[in-house]
């Protein structure tokens, strides 16, 4: 358990890297983060690799979130959409590593999704997210 958010990972489910399989959110304010990608205050997609993106997104989330009043471990539910499933596999230490900077063990109900394109073309992740902060 992570914060006030009950995370259950039953028997006769492989054991998850990175994800909880189910998460019992504590009562509290329910919050939508819009998609999130890699932009800066300027609007513009930064980073080089998918790891890079990651995280810039991630923080992206962070911040919307301590706008009001919550923080990463208030997060229930995460979907992460990429334009390259392939390199999210092959740089998925240092997308971990990047992950939990930001986020720290918390692991809410992750989906990982492979679509064609997102908005911005530079984007080649996207992160969506439901929270609740007690």
């Amino acid at each position: 358990m992570t914060g006030s958010h009950e995370l259950v990972n039953p028997e006769g489910l492989p054991e998850p890297a990175g994800y909880t399989h189910a998460i019992v959110a504590a009562p509290g304010r329910l919050v939508f983060v819009a998609g999130q990608i890699a932009s800066d205050t300027d609007g513009v997609c930064r980073g080089d690799t998918i790891a890079e993106q990651l995280e810039l997104a991630l923080q992206n989330v962070a911040t919307a979130l301590r706008a009001v009043g919550g923080a990463p471990e208030h997060v229930v539910s995460m979907q992460i959409y990429t334009t390259d499933i392939e390199a999210y596999r092959a740089g998925r230490r240092e997308i971990g590593e990047r992950y939990r900077t930001v986020f720290g063990r918390h692991y809410p109900a992750i989906s990982l999704l492979e679509v064609s394109n997102l908005y911005d073309p530079a984007a080649v992740v996207e992160i969506v997210c439901t929270a609740v902060i007690p």
